[in-house]
Parts: C-alpha cells; structure tokens; sequence
C-alpha cells in the first residue's frame, strides 16, 4: 500500500508516500508512513502508522483497503493498549492515565491525567510494592528457615518498622478528600435556597445561555437541572434546584425533596438568598442567614452565601452589608450580586473558582492523588490488613504473614502485577538460602 516492495523503510523515519488500494491500485490519498519494529513501539510489537487526511472519505477508503489485506482486521476497542499492557509498556494505572487524558474536558484534568499517563502514581504504588514484597518473604523466611539458624537477628523488628512506616504513609495518602477522583469526575456544585431567589437566572449566568427556565412565578423550577461547566479549566457539574418550601403540591414536594438529596451530595453548595427579604441591620440580617442556612444545609462548611438582587437595595445599605458581613462569624464567605445588572458577579467567580480549586487541589504539585474508586478501595484493604499484620505479629505470625501478603495483592491489583515468584527471589536473595 505504502510501495515498499523490496525493503522496509528505515525505523522510526517520516516518509512522504503514495498510499494505494493494494487490489486497484488507485491511490488513496498521499500521507506520511513510520515503521516501529518491536519491542521500541507503543505496543511492544512491529508497528506501522499511516498519518493521513482526516476526511471521512479517505478515512473510509484507506480502512476499506487496509481490511482486504489477507490477515489483518480492525482492532477491538482498547486492544492496542491492552497490547502494551501484556508486554510491559505501561501498568494499569498508566493505562488508565491514558483513558483519563483521552476524555479530558479542561485544563486541570489534562494535567492530572498526564501526570499519571507518566507513571508517577504506578511508581509510587510499585515502591509500596516492593517494600511490602520485602517485608512478606522476611516473615515467610523467618517462620520456614529460623529454626534452623539460617536467619539472623532482627528480621521481625526490621519488618514491624516497615510495615507501621507503610501503613502510615497509606493511610496519608488516603485521606485527599476525594480531591483526584473529584478532578476526574467533575465537582458537584449545587444551588440551593427559597422559592423566587433567582438559583436559575443564576444557573443561567454561570452557563451563559438559558438552561433553565426564569419566571416571577414561585415553584417555576421543579427538578433537577444539570449543566456541565468548564470554571478556569476546573470541571463542575452545576445543578439548579426546586425552591425549598412547604407546599401542598405533590410534584414540587417530589422536587424539594430531589434539592435537599443533592444537597447532602453535593461537594459545594450555593445558598441563594433574596437580598430585599434581609433585615436592614447587619447583626439581624446576620441571624438571619445563620437560621436560613441551617434549614437548608445539615453541614455549613462547604458552602457559599450568594446574596441575589442587590441592583433592589439602597446603595448605602447595600454597601454597608457587603463590608459588614464578610467579617461575622459563624457565616460562609458572603456574595453581594445581581444577575439583573451582572454586578458582583466578577468578584463572586472569582470566589468561586477559588473554592472548586481548594476542593481539586493543584494535579501539578504535592504527591499524586488517587483518581479511581478502584484505587482507593485496594489501598483500604491493603490498610486493613497491614493492620491485620500488627494484631497477629505476637501471637500468630502465620496470620500475621497472611495480613502483609493480602496487602501485597491488593497493591498488585492496582499496578496490575501480582506474582509469588518475586516473594521467593527475595527470599533467597537476602539470606542465601541453599547454597
């Protein structure tokens, strides 16, 4: 197809070819062709990559030509990458690095992907690896060779150090507030507050189109509406909810009880508040929003206080709240706007951004995060039963032996290597047992 018809082209090397049906021999379009012979290619296996144009017509038609090639078919899905899995050219958590960074939808997951793509986060859980590799076969060759005076002094010790240093740094490592798993799936961020605050003229501002229905009618809202948000390169998923009030009516009661669920879920919440309903005095405005805070939020930390209609208020009073209640305790930060003038809103992104970011954290600094459930689930059992170690280390040391080597498979499940042949190399490695 490429008309290499005596030799393969040089490794590695660009070259500008003719690329053409190998029945017709019709050219199919002119594009660059590169040979990867194995291992040095993304699967470890020989490789050829045709970069051509992107129309789906030559697309069609080189594909077309590709599967009348006597042994070749189309790839399943996913299969070039399980590919370099089985050959040792990334580990799990790189593949899955790599998933992340092909769906990436903002800046902040780009980063994060990449990072893990790079095999920062493999490594450190194949140095866990390791050391508890270790710290199995010292157990399992203390408790099969001691006896025979073939290990020395202060294995056990040794072990008990590691596996508490182990289980420490763990345990750190899995207290991040769900800060990677958050970054890769987008933070929760909800509006929440009274009928006829203006939650959706807000929903619809932060999306800059109309995505939920406004209206001086109470109870307009009635479910749930979701929006997905790029905020300076963090993803949010924005929700709008039903104004929280009793009512007799049974479908905005089914909506105010969807709010108050998404509420309890959700990572951030927005608490909307109508600016002309506050009392004119700081100190009574403030108990008031202190008492509408806690009828809509079981928990106060997570949450932002947007005081909606300030364009409603006299200059001098709406001046004198903005300076005033930053500073009262027992409140959240505090956002004087209006969605009908756009003022605070600048000042409130801001805020906002701020806080999306504290609950992401940076992807490019500090140690890697965790950024799948299935990661965190192994570590926790992993910590349970170095846990399980520490017991048992001074009444059953088979049970205890048995604690380090589930925490070894749990590790391996997450890097994708799980092997007894390691534990036993060590073993005699260490104490040359045998010779």
């Amino acid at each position: 197809m490429a008309g290499f018809t005596q030799r393969l082209p040089p490794p590695r090397t660009a070259l500008l070819r003719s690329i053409t049906d190998p029945r017709s021999t019709e050219v199919l379009d002119r594009g660059l062709v590169l040979w990867f012979p194995a291992p040095r290619s993304f699967s470890g296996e020989d490789s050829v990559e045709f970069h051509i144009h992107g129309g789906p017509a030559v697309i069609t038609a080189v594909l077309q030509a590709l599967g009348s090639v006597p042994g070749l078919r189309p790839a399943e899905a996913g299969e070039f990458t399980r590919r370099a899995f089985q050959a040792g050219k990334l580990g799990l958590t790189e593949v899955e690095g790599l998933g992340d960074l092909i769906h990436a939808e903002t800046e902040a997951q780009r980063r994060q992907a990449l990072r893990q793509m790079s095999g920062e986060l493999g490594r450190l859980y194949q140095d866990w690896s390791d050391r508890l590799k270790r710290c199995l076969a010292h157990v399992e060759a203390f408790i099969d060779f001691s006896e025979d005076e073939l290990i020395e002094d202060g294995v056990l010790n040794r072990v008990d150090v590691s596996v508490r240093d182990l289980q420490a740094e763990i345990e750190r490592h899995l207290k991040d507030e769900r800060r990677g798993e958050r970054l890769r799936g987008g933070v929760q961020v909800v509006i929440a507050g009274a009928t006829n605050a203006g939650k959706s003229s807000l929903l619809n501002k932060l999306c800059q189109r109309p995505a939920a229905i406004v209206s001086p009618i109470a109870g307009t809202t009635r479910d749930v509406v979701e929006t997905a948000l790029d905020l300076g390169g963090f993803p949010v998923l924005l929700s709008d909810t039903a104004g929280l009030r009793d009512s007799s009516d049974l479908v905005e009661r089914e909506g105010v009880r969807r709010a108050l669920e998404r509420v309890e879920q959700a990572d951030l919440t927005l608490v909307v508040v109508d600016s002309a309903h506050l009392p004119s005095e700081v100190d009574r405005a403030a108990a008031f929003l202190r008492e509408h805070l806690s009828s809509v939020l079981p928990d106060t930390g997570r949450c932002l206080l947007v005081l909606n209609k300030a364009d409603l208020l006299p200059e001098k009073q709406r001046q004198k709240l903005d300076m005033e209640l930053r500073g009262v305790s027992g409140l959240p930060a505090v956002c004087l706007i209006s969605c009908q003038t756009n003022e605070g809103l600048k000042d409130f992104l801001t805020v906002l951004h701020s806080s999306v970011k504290t609950l992401c954290g940076d992807p490019l600094f500090g140690a890697p995060t965790l950024t799948q459930a299935r990661h965190r689930a192994h570590l926790q059992r992993c910590a349970a039963a170095l846990a399980q170690y520490q017991r048992y280390r001074d009444t059953d040391l088979a049970l205890a032996a048995e604690g380090v080597r589930v925490a070894v498979t749990s590790l391996g499940r997450i890097t994708g290597r799980v092997g007894a042949e390691e534990i036993l190399d060590i073993i005699f490695k260490d104490f040359c047992i045998g010779k």
